[in-house]
């Protein structure tokens, strides 16, 4: 059935590999360009490359009292600390540099030394070579320092612009748990999950994506827990990416996911810190993308829809209850529609008489037979549900709740559709948000099942569903089985499945993720009274 995904693919790889000696010549040398010890040279150079651009601020100046050396800084307005360039960076080099307070003779050959380790009072000073180096410090907000006479530039953490505070995300809301979320600002985001997760093994590895944005994109992991080769594997997914830009996680989730041609989506994301330091808890691997609060997070398995980071904050009895409901939303999501239609079209003698003459009753009049009225409904429900999210907030909701009234009403009362198709679309909808994570698969699969009902019946149904459990099982997420622990079914797993089980009965992370240090916690935690007290 996913033959033809499998031909697209194959098709797509071999043009883009005829493409590729066309591309390689756009590429350009990453060695870079050494500096120069005249800074002549330098401030040309920087001059050149930063041609044309309002934001781009170059200030020289001399360094030193008795002997004056040339210097200049280099630095984008709006993406520094402006306090922190005068304070701490113009001043010492300007006002401060005397031989009081340098302790030597002070000259060209020292000068780059005593700068970084006496006069310079910035607690980020790093040294580079290469210009390219310079020029990328200078966009990622940071202050580049050039002396005459040396080919060694400084570059002084400066980075401050503005940020959205943190704020609780819209898309994983919750009653009982933290109300922080990630925010477009990358070391924010490194510091949440620092504060949650206070090991030294917690590891953040930087990386630069993106010819043209030199995107930060960092690898978090906990050494020790997690697989070692999942974190290589990501490691060589994410160097593979060879593209202009990175303007937001989605595009690394398209490069590194196993199944491009799939539905399914195999790699998570999440706006929320505790959810991330849960499963990095697990073993698994989490890629941070600057400008963007959504964390990937790898390995992904199906059953992660289905959890939400309030599962593990309640009650276990609640939890479980909660996450049966899911599965249950999930399947009437998808084959609501598809069985209303094979019911009332081919199947009629499975439904009781009373409720078989009330639908036909209510279709009574109607134009079009049960599948034009679902495809009609879904994808009018469809439109109101993108024009309630794009449009602003108060207009968005009105455009929602009244046009999903309003239009259903006229339906029935028009004769166009009959209450009953109303009904199940409207329960179907309901439902499809249940399990938000995956709501775009269950939307085009509802279609796809609705024309299997259309054209087969149940029969149909059962076809497709076949094949969509097939497709399941073979798939895999960075090695793992999408569907573990179902299948294969790993029965100490099975804990945090369909059900919760207390945390004092889950005592080792999932085999298929955290193999390498399995036991989180004592066997049997539970806990009991102390018989001392009993007896008192």
């Amino acid at each position: 059935m996913f033959s033809w995904m499998k031909k697209l693919h194959r098709t797509l790889v071999h043009s883009s590999s005829n493409q590729q000696s066309e591309s390689d010549q756009d590429i350009p040398d990453k060695k870079g360009e050494p500096l120069s010890k005249d800074i002549k040279v330098n401030f040309e150079k920087m001059q050149d490359i930063f041609a044309n651009s309002s934001d781009a601020v170059i200030r020289r100046f001399e360094v030193g009292s008795d002997v004056k050396i040339g210097a200049f800084i280099v630095y984008i307005d709006g993406l520094v600390d402006r306090e922190i360039v005068q304070l701490s960076l113009m001043k010492p080099l300007m006002v401060d540099i005397n031989p009081t307070t340098v302790g030597c003779k002070f000259n060209k050959k020292n000068a780059l030394t005593i700068i970084k380790e006496r006069i310079l009072s910035i607690s980020e000073v790093n040294e580079i070579n290469c210009l390219q180096d310079a020029v990328n410090a200078v966009l990622s907000g940071d202050t580049v320092l050039f002396l005459d006479g040396s080919s060694t530039a400084l570059i002084a953490g400066s980075r401050g612009w503005e940020a959205r505070s943190i704020e609780a995300p819209d898309t994983e809301v919750v009653v009982r748990g933290s109300r922080e979320g990630f925010t477009e600002t990358l070391r924010t985001n490194t510091a949440l999950l620092r504060r949650r997760i206070k090991s030294p093994n917690l590891k953040f590895e930087s990386m630069k994506i993106g010819r043209q944005t030199q995107t930060d994109v960092i690898i978090a992991y906990i050494k020790g827990i997690a697989n070692d080769k999942i974190v290589e594997e990501v490691k060589r997914r994410l160097s593979r990416i060879d593209t202009d830009s990175i303007l937001e996680s989605g595009y690394i989730e398209e490069y590194i996911e196993d199944n491009p041609l799939s539905f399914l989506p195999t790699v998570g994301n999440s706006e929320k810190p505790d959810m991330v330091a849960a499963k990095m808890l697990e073993g698994r691997v989490a890629i941070l993308t600057d400008g963007t609060p959504f964390v990937l997070t790898v390995p992904y398995l199906f059953v992660e829809a289905f959890q939400s980071s309030e599962d593990y904050y309640s009650r276990p009895y609640y939890a479980s209850f909660l996450r049966t409901l899911r599965y249950i939303a999930f399947f009437i999501s998808e084959f609501a529609p598809a069985a209303y239609i094979a019911l009332t079209t081919f199947h009629q003698e499975m439904l009781p008489p009373a409720l078989l003459i009330n639908m036909a009753a209510s279709k009574e009049g109607t134009p079009f037979p049960a599948f034009i009225e679902a495809m009609i409904m879904n994808i009018i429900y469809e439109i109101l549900k993108e024009a309630g999210v794009r449009l602003p907030r108060p207009v968005g909701q009105a455009v929602s709740i009244v046009g999903a009234l309003v239009v259903g009403e006229a339906a029935v009362s028009a004769g166009l559709v009959g209450a009953p198709m109303v009904i199940v679309i409207s329960i179907t909808a309901v439902s499809a948000f249940v399990v938000s994570s995956i709501n775009d698969t269950t939307t085009i699969m509802r279609f796809f099942y609705m024309i299997l009902a259309g054209s087969l019946g149940m029969f149909g149904i059962m076809i497709g569903a076949a094949g969509f459990l097939t497709h399941l099982a073979a798939m895999r997420s960075f090695g793992v089985p999408y569907l573990s622990p179902i299948a294969p079914i790993s029965t100490q797993d099975m804990k945090d499945v369909f059900i919760r089980a207390p945390w004092w009965a889950m005592h080792t992370r999932p085999r298929v993720i955290g193999w390498k240090n399995l036991v989180r916690q004592k066997y049997n935690l539970i806990p009991k009274p102390n018989k001392d007290d009993d007896n008192k």
